[in-house]
């Protein structure tokens, strides 16, 4: 090896130093360009191995800290971009969401059950006050609520006072019999009293002048609109007493209503004697009751073909004659044919445009129905006030529902009557048809079959009213046919109700009906409307509007379906030019308690149930109202006959009435009876809720109350399919405890029994009365 030496600067150089730099060149990547980079030859032995082995020891220390980062970027730019795509998903979800109105709620608790829960619904008939002095708890203004906090402190003399009425003066004198013929008729009926319980007169409804204090009025609809009587409120003696409720089986009735508040429930009967029911034959009353008032209605033609559609108003003992009676061809309902009673007055005759129409009120039920005292009070009550009371005005049927297809009804005649007995209470029989799912299926063969929601579409849920179209077209009698339900329930005159949503319903007028129906009509938001047009002043109706839409006039077709036009409506003049002329004094085709809305773009599960249309479902126009307690008229429900039978199209039971009459511009209304709420929304707010569809309808778009989502709002209400106010306000009124509130003890140590003015209530199911048993088998045993 080279010594070192001093170079001619006076540096001393090192030969052995300089190999070993440039040998840590090579080894950190030979980044000089010379030819020791391509040969190792000029290096010792020793040092190569050297060399090598801290090459290798620098890269074991170096890659596994690369590798490590390398993984963790990996990771973290994965993360990134999957939490951005997330995002972006959640976005979509949650705009698609929001247009279709399923957004779901921070809370589930519903916002109207934080509202105060109102307490003078159940106010006691001690308390009564004049419906114009009544001081109501609800609804209020925002000076009578600070006032009514005052008032609170005033409930100990209020105490104090009702000790002072409990005598006979302070409410009984207030008692007076309601009579809803009171307005002079030249076509009065002659009376039917005492033709259904052996000539015992059936006693009229005891009602009591004015409301319990502080008793709530309603937010929905109106009593002064509908020209019906709203100064009386009903007792459970003084609705219920004249049908047997008060005394036991043993003087005919059903046992229930014996303890309580039962002080002045004898007024009911104002000295006479209590009806005997277990005497009493509905179906021949009914007849009779016709017979002696047939001069009031129009003749009428049946077909001549045996069918036991027409068999209704038989007994047992007269099906052997049916078919023979069935060969009439001409069946004039006239005083001539059917006789008069001897005991009835000879009719004075009547001019031909004076005539009546006749309505049928068909009772919705089914072959395994068990029916309980409660449901046996209300039948007597429907049956006496619609059709005896009227004079015939009204027949009730049962349309009975044979879920159990295997019995061959239909081919044998004995079997259909015993079927037929067996489904209704004895003093029933003779009133009702029997009528199955096979049995529409056959007359409505060629439907398409679309299972929505797993059920048929010729089943009762889907088409409620296959079986009441081919009623209709069965009796031909029946200007008009009321479709009701078992669970629907009145606290006031049945007459009275129905009489005034047909006489209101006539006096409407067509423009701008359909828009301004589907509307809830809260009554303090919309204040006094006129009697005999409720919508024609409502807000978002003026034709300047920058709300108003395309307004409906006259038929609306879908776009791509050709309907039978031949019986449709013309109007007289343009939308414009109509001054609310057109459609007055014209019997509506339809009537429902329930508002008409728009079921496109809502969220009602509902709305899609269409079936055998060409069009797109967003092509064919469409209306609802939910619910299906209505009235039809023939011409309503000939086309939906025909359209179904021969065009093979119809809708979900709630959509096929109201579309088909919206199709063929017939005239549908709805009739704002008064709904009450059972907790004090603000009614700005409910206001709000009940009316956010589109431009402020019930209907239209996915915001309105009618969906899936939002329906839960009617729950506290007294109408709705699923509410649950009605049920509790019923059963407190007969006079029960319901979540520990109410009872026999609490009537009697406070104010006394609930009185309620004429109410809708929907759905009441399953009241069980408390019927006094041994007291009846005392009572029995001294007969």
């Amino acid at each position: 090896m080279p010594r070192a030496y001093r170079s001619f600067s006076g540096s001393l150089i090192d030969p052995e130093k300089q190999y070993l730099a440039y040998d840590d060149e090579s080894d950190s990547g030979r980044s000089l360009n010379s030819s020791r980079s391509t040969s190792a030859s000029h290096t010792p032995m020793l040092r190569e191995q050297l060399s090598s082995s801290m090459h290798n020891v620098a890269w074991s220390r170096r890659f596994p800290q690369r590798r490590f980062t390398r993984y963790f970027t990996l990771a973290i730019s994965s993360s990134l971009i999957l939490f951005i795509f997330f995002l972006v998903k959640a976005s979509w979800v949650s705009q698609a969401e929001v247009q279709n109105g399923v957004t779901q709620l921070a809370d589930p608790t519903p916002e109207w059950e934080r509202f105060p829960v109102l307490k003078r619904y159940f106010g006691g008939i001690r308390t009564l006050v004049d419906r114009t002095a009544n001081e109501v708890e609800y609804p209020l203004s925002e000076d009578q609520e600070a006032s009514r906090l005052e008032k609170i402190a005033m409930e100990r003399k209020l105490n104090d006072e009702i000790k002072s009425n409990n005598k006979r003066d302070a409410w009984q004198s207030r008692a007076i019999p309601f009579d809803p013929f009171a307005e002079p008729d030249a076509n009065k009926p002659v009376s039917c009293a005492g033709m259904a319980a052996n000539s015992t007169h059936i006693p009229q409804l005891l009602s009591y002048r004015g409301v319990p204090s502080g008793f709530p009025n309603p937010v929905m609809g109106s009593y002064n609109v509908l020209g019906m009587r709203d100064d009386v409120c009903f007792d459970r003696f003084g609705r219920l007493g004249p049908y047997g409720y008060g005394y036991s089986k043993g003087y005919g009735g059903i046992s229930a209503g014996m303890d309580g508040d039962t002080i002045g429930k004898e007024d009911v009967w104002r000295d006479g004697l209590e009806v005997d029911y277990r005497v009493v034959n509905w179906a021949d009353a009914q007849e009779d009751c016709l017979s002696a008032n047939a001069h009031r209605f129009k003749t009428f033609h049946r077909t001549t073909e045996p069918d036991r559609w027409l068999n209704m108003a038989k007994r047992d003992e007269d099906a052997s004659k049916t078919t023979e009676a069935n060969k009439t061809t001409d069946v004039e309902t006239s005083s001539q044919n059917q006789g008069t009673p001897t005991s009835s007055p000879s009719p004075a005759p009547i001019q031909e445009n004076r005539l009546l129409p006749r309505t049928a009120v068909l009772i919705r039920t089914w072959d395994s129905y068990k029916y309980d005292e409660e449901d046996i009070l209300n039948l007597r009550a429907l049956i006496n006030e619609l059709s005896l009371e009227s004079g015939g005005e009204y027949e009730v049927h049962f349309l009975v529902h044979l879920k159990n297809e295997s019995q061959q009804v239909f081919a044998d005649e004995q079997t259909y009557q015993d079927v037929l007995n067996a489904a209704l209470p004895e003093e029933f029989q003779g009133m009702g048809t029997l009528w199955s799912e096979q049995q529409m299926a056959l007359i409505y063969s060629g439907l398409k079959e679309i299972n929505y929601y797993n059920l048929p579409v010729h089943g009762v849920y889907r088409s409620t009213f296959m079986p009441v179209q081919y009623f209709a077209h069965k009796h031909p009698e029946y200007d008009f046919i009321w479709n009701w339900e078992m669970d629907i329930r009145y606290t006031g005159h049945f007459y009275h109700l129905f009489d005034r949503a047909s006489k209101w319903s006539r006096e409407q007028p067509r423009k701008g009906a359909l828009g301004e129906n589907a509307d809830s009509t809260v009554q303090i938001e919309h204040g006094t409307a006129s009697k005999t047009s409720m919508y024609a002043k409502l807000p978002g109706l003026d034709p300047s509007s920058n709300r108003m839409e395309t307004p409906v006039w006259g038929p609306q077709p879908p776009t791509q379906d050709i309907l039978d036009g031949s019986h449709d409506p013309v109007p007289p003049t343009t939308y414009e030019r109509d001054d609310y002329h057109w459609g007055v004094g014209e019997d509506a085709d339809l009537i429902s308690f329930n508002p008409f809305f728009d079921p496109q773009g809502t969220t009602w599960g509902l709305a899609g149930d269409v079936t055998g249309y060409n069009s797109t479902i967003e092509d064919i126009p469409r209306r609802a109202a939910i619910g299906t307690g209505a009235r039809l008229s023939r011409r309503l429900l000939d086309t939906m006959h025909r359209e179904t039978a021969i065009d093979l199209r119809t809708m979900t039971s709630e959509m096929w009435p109201a579309t088909c009459a919206f199709h063929h511009g017939f005239k549908a209304v709805y009739v704002p009876h008064p709904v009450y709420v059972d907790r004090a929304w603000p009614p700005s707010y409910l206001a709000a809720v009940m009316n956010n569809g589109k431009n402020g309808a019930s209907g239209g778009a996915h915001t309105s109350v009618f969906g899936d989502r939002k329906q839960h709002n009617f729950k506290g209400t007294t109408w709705f399919y699923d509410a649950l106010f009605g049920a509790k306000l019923w059963q407190r009124w007969l006079g029960y405890k319901v979540e520990e509130d109410g009872g026999e003890e609490f009537e009697v140590m406070n104010e006394g029994r609930m009185c309620l003015p004429a109410m809708l209530l929907h759905p009441v199911k399953e009241v069980e009365l408390i019927i006094e048993r041994a007291k009846e088998t005392v009572q029995e045993s001294f007969e």
